[in-house]
């Protein structure tokens, strides 16, 4: 029989192998409601055992802490910028000054240079102190709270030789396959897509809710140890201990013994990038010896015993053959160039992105353009130029059409937006589409047997006019049976997965059917606050920027959605159809009535329960947990590493501050 220890340790080495799965391979192998049941289970063992807390556990990497304003911090050692090159004589003269300062004793460790966001963790007695951006490389801004919540960054370590305090330089980025995965839900909910996956990274490190950020699968890479008592000699022994800490360190890291080892580290790499689940431009070369380091000393900017090789970004010349545009779930036409193929890092490239209007306005795209294609941080291709010495004499101008390209409904452009939308959503072919294939998916109503494909042929043969016509296949199955690709058996289990979808609970729901702006979050929260779909279809622009964390913008997406007739008619046919209109959440049966009436804030980490752990305890005794720090506020619970800001607006108002213990004391 197993124990519990050995049952803790097994859940959590199975989380985050699913974890890997979804984020890093976009091929997730169970359920999200699988997973989560894991993840239950999992936190009520920790709960009944909180010593047998593994701090490389998921349940540690929730988030929670909500950061109005970024305190900087004063970095113990400058985070200097490296020299960068991009030919190998640069390298070769790197190489001979090395050579005159120290002599010819000596090697290189060369490391992949990662395109992401730079990090600097603060270590003391083994726990994870505190985060800072690189700022301007003299300060940065204090992100603890969001860096704890991603999944490979231990928030407690162990090992041999681990100095009392130490930093450790990494960066922060995300795995190609989650950005075009998340940016494609990005694009689905109506909003703006990232550029690149640095940027993504860049923008969730700076998001005030950690709770959001622990939604968002950032991975880091950590490849320098700073230590006023470093125990090591060399750079390479150090990177092969912070490993066997717990740190995650890139197995691409290579010992080279000369600048030639080197030069064939770049080569090899120069293509091979393109393998790899992460995006990398260029290769970052340090003198391998800490004494030698110290010898050869600083420029005001750099250190002169390291330096970075940058590849450039891959650039290819092709012809435009045409635009053509797409009309997304929620009406957004977006411009896509189609080119003459042509092979571009590594892939032969048939399309890139134009973005928006805008976009082809600014590059003076005519039809034949001879255009220079880039695909360097891009996921996607895009345009970067024209060479209009190419142009074809009378060739036509590329002009953003005025009207949907597939139901010739003018197009609208809201104020403060780029693109341009197509507002008939109820009679517009590949809205309708788009907006069923939505609903059916995993993180909506999660309709097995029934797929995209499927529901594109079904909408061609007449079958699928809207999303409550899925509900009606029933009534054709004999028909659906002589169609040819469908065979008895898979039409039996799209039926099956089709009733068994009107269990799924109204968050869930209400995130099917697509209104835009409101993804699985905001869907949530909504529910939360307004339990029945009634309730919501009644709300006004007011009461819904009432609800917590729904901004105007989103609040006058809802608004107008319920006053479409067409959505409504909708609703009320898959109200009959028997569909969870109601939010099934049970009210809290609360242990006791003793913190009934007051207001608390947790802030900074704690010895014997996390964060959440006391924060569910608050709510089970009848306490409130608010969002930020006002005069509404009855304690503040301080923790170790408390953020300074929390504390000053705290003894401004003169907000009582109790510890942990005081905090069990009370809950008695």
């Amino acid at each position: 029989m197993q124990t519990t220890q050995s049952q803790i340790q097994n859940l959590v080495t199975e989380l985050q192998q699913h974890n890997y799965n979804y984020y890093v391979l976009a091929m997730p192998q169970i359920s999200d409601y699988d997973f989560d049941q894991k993840l239950k289970q999992l936190e009520q063992l920790e709960k009944e055992n909180p010593t047998l807390i593994l701090p490389n556990s998921p349940t540690q990497k929730v988030g929670g802490e909500i950061t109005k304003n970024f305190v900087n911090f004063v970095h113990q050692w400058p985070m200097l910028s490296l020299g960068n090159t991009y030919n190998e004589q640069d390298l070769l003269d790197f190489d001979q000054r090395i050579k005159k300062a120290i002599g010819e004793d000596f090697e290189y460790v060369c490391e992949l240079k990662f395109d992401g966001l730079s990090m600097s963790l603060t270590y003391q007695d083994g726990k994870l102190l505190r985060a800072v951006t690189r700022g301007d490389g003299a300060k940065g801004d204090v992100v603890t709270a969001n860096v704890k919540t991603i999944r490979t960054i231990p928030t407690t370590i162990s090992g041999e030789k681990v100095p009392e305090q130490f930093d450790i330089r990494g960066e922060v980025f995300m795995h190609k396959a989650a950005f075009e995965k998340l940016n494609l839900e990005k694009i689905e909910n109506g909003e703006i897509p990232y550029a690149n996956p640095r940027n993504f990274a860049s923008g969730t490190i700076k998001m005030q809710d950690s709770n959001e950020v622990a939604k968002r699968p950032l991975d880091c890479f950590l490849y320098f140890l700073y230590s006023d008592t470093n125990p090591f000699t060399t750079h390479w022994e150090s990177l092969s201990a912070v490993h066997n800490w717990g740190f995650k360190v890139c197995e691409h890291n290579r010992l080279c013994q000369n600048i030639s080892q080197v030069l064939d580290f770049i080569k090899h790499w120069e293509t091979e990038r393109f393998n790899l689940s992460y995006d990398i431009d260029g290769i970052v070369i340090k003198v391998n010896n800490y004494q030698q380091q110290q010898e050869l000393g600083f420029t005001a900017k750099s250190p002169r015993w390291a330096i970075s090789y940058k590849y450039k970004a891959q650039e290819v010349e092709t012809v435009l053959e045409k635009v053509t545009y797409q009309v997304g779930r929620t009406g957004a036409v977006t411009p896509v160039a189609n080119l003459k193929p042509v092979l571009l890092a590594g892939t032969t490239v048939k399309r890139a992105t134009l973005h928006n209007a805008n976009e082809i306005e600014r590059l003076d795209l005519y039809q034949g353009d001879t255009v220079l294609v880039e695909k360097g941080g891009e996921i996607i291709p895009k345009i970067i130029s024209v060479n209009r010495d190419k142009r074809i004499a009378n060739a036509q101008k590329i002009i953003y059409p005025s009207h949907c390209p597939e139901c010739d409904t003018e197009l609208v452009r809201t104020d403060g937006e780029v693109a341009f939308y197509c507002t008939n959503d109820e009679a517009c072919p590949p809205q309708i589409v788009a907006k069923m294939q939505h609903f059916i998916g995993r993180k909506a109503m999660n309709i097995d047997g029934l797929g995209a494909e499927t529901i594109e042929t079904l909408y061609q043969k007449g079958y699928l006019k809207h999303i409550s016509d899925i509900y009606a296949l029933k009534n054709h199955e004999e028909e659906l049976k002589k169609i040819g690709r469908f065979g008895e058996k898979s039409i039996t289990n799209m039926l099956a997965g089709i009733e068994n979808s009107k269990t799924m609970p109204f968050e869930k729901l209400l995130f099917g059917l697509g209104i835009r702006y409101v993804g699985e979050t905001v869907a949530r929260k909504l529910v939360n606050h307004f339990k029945t779909i009634e309730n919501l279809q009644a709300a006004s622009l007011e009461q819904l920027t009432q609800t917590d964390e729904i901004g105007e913008r989103i609040a006058q997406s809802v608004v107008d959605y319920f006053l479409d007739i067409n959505h409504n008619q909708q609703i009320e046919v898959l109200k009959q159809s028997g569909l969870q209109f109601i939010s099934n959440q049970q009210d809290k049966v609360l242990e006791s009535n003793k913190l009934t009436g007051q207001n608390f804030i947790l802030s900074g980490t704690f010895e014997k329960f996390n964060r959440e752990q006391l924060k569910e305890m608050i709510e089970a005794n009848g306490g409130k947990i608010l969002g930020s720090i006002s005069a509404k506020l009855n304690y503040l619970v301080a923790g170790d590493n408390m953020g300074p800001a929390k504390l000053e607006k705290a003894n401004k108002l003169k907000i009582p501050l109790i510890g942990e213990n005081d905090l069990l004391e009370m809950l008695g």
